[in-house]
């Protein structure tokens, strides 16, 4: 495994952590290993093997991981990484592991929808209550704590609808009460947000985005702020088998070492596009965490150091279901697909009535979810405004 670089700036430590030339034959990128069974060769090595820190089985990790797992930690300011196979299982291997049959924890009403269903299936099935809170709520949480409060989970911004939470005024209020604060950062990546410095104890991210960024891999990255949050993770990822692809793997490391290049681009372009929506008149609100009137605007200005190409509009009025395929279908450049931080952009449509609860949110108002990739900002625009153009059309 490398050794930690001695380097503070995010550029310099995405091109040289986690790798060691040195001991791979002077190879710039770490090899991608695959390994089911390690042979140890003698009795004590294989008694005294150190499944959270070594090489025991093929499952618990191999070289190739340790380097992503060691490059993000560093990038993040984390004590130690844990790469598992998707976004969903480091959400799920995070959270289960703090909570047990009898507790109660807070989520965000803007998380994710996979977590929300987490929560409301199987932790629900196993004794764990889940209370949702208003993204907006800050201090005010601590009207929500219970004595048996064991996680508050964040999300900032949200999914779909993009609030920003105040992270430290929430994580000050849990950590007075012992609760575990476990944020899902994915949308900012470490470069335009630090979870660890405002009060953040677990963070964890969709490598399968802004990670990897090519849509080609699924990943989870799981980064703990001490190593005794380390051993409680990596212990619940082990007992359930989570463990990353070793091709995956490899995928995020490349994926890596060109994110901060890439990010910057999705925001310049995502942020050309939001201002240009604004100006439409079929668009009622956008939601961009950049913009003056997206909800905690201020909070992005103090702890966010840059956006990504991840936000949503509304429309003015309401158009029909029929309406609302014609711009769809006919995008010539924005696909449909259900995820995003690729290289491509991508338009879906969202109904988040469906499921707010501690904030509810009009039936009836659809969002539209962009995903702003690297394809020139003219072209986006003018596929946009054409879309915009048929869903007029015989409305």
């Amino acid at each position: 495994m490398s050794k930690k670089t001695k380097f503070t700036k995010p550029d310099t430590i995405l091109a040289v952590a986690g790798r060691d030339p040195e001991a791979n034959f002077g190879i710039v990128n770490p090899p991608v290993y695959h390994a089911s069974t390690i042979l140890f060769p003698t009795v004590e090595k294989l008694h005294n093997r150190q499944p959270l820190d070594g090489i025991g089985y093929g499952r618990n990790g191999t070289p190739t991981q340790f380097s992503l797992e060691e490059a993000f930690a560093e990038l993040e300011g984390a004590h130690r990484c844990v790469a598992v196979q998707s976004g969903l299982a480091a959400i799920t291997g995070a959270v289960t592991g703090f909570v047990k049959a009898g507790d109660h924890m807070l989520v965000t009403d803007n998380a994710y929808g996979p977590t929300r269903r987490y929560a409301n299936t199987i932790l629900a099935k196993f004794g764990v209550e889940t209370t949702y809170f208003d993204p907006m709520v800050g201090a005010d949480i601590a009207a929500l704590i219970r004595p048996n409060t064991k996680v508050v989970f964040v999300e900032a911004p949200g999914s779909q609808t993009f609030e920003v939470q105040d992270i430290p005024a929430i994580a000050d209020v849990a950590h007075k009460a012992g609760a575990t604060v476990i944020m899902d950062n994915t949308w900012a990546t470490p470069l335009f947000f630090r979870p660890f410095d405002k009060g953040a104890d677990v963070v964890v991210h969709a490598g399968t985005k802004y990670v990897v960024g090519h849509s080609d891999a699924m990943l989870g990255l799981i980064n703990c702020k001490d190593r005794a949050i380390f051993e409680t993770v990596k212990t619940t990822c082990m007992a359930f088998g989570f463990h990353a692809a070793p091709d995956d793997v490899y995928l995020g490391l490349r994926g890596l070492r060109t994110m901060g290049v890439r990010l910057r681009q999705h925001q310049k372009s995502a942020l050309d596009i939001a201002h240009w929506l604004k100006t439409r008149p079929e668009v009622d609100t956008v939601l961009h965490p950049a913009l003056a009137d997206c909800p905690g605007h201020a909070v992005y200005k103090r702890d966010f150091t840059g956006s990504s190409g991840l936000f949503a509009f509304t429309l003015k009025g309401e158009y029909t279901d029929e309406a609302e395929a014609r711009m769809l279908d006919g995008m010539r450049i924005f696909g449909m697909g259900y995820s995003w931080g690729g290289y491509e952009s991508l338009m879906i449509p969202g109904h988040p009535g469906a499921y707010r609860t501690a904030n509810p949110w009009p039936e009836k108002k659809r969002i539209y979810r962009l995903h702003i990739g690297l394809e020139d900002v003219e072209d986006l625009r003018q596929d946009l405004a054409d879309g915009l153009e048929r869903l007029k059309a015989n409305a």
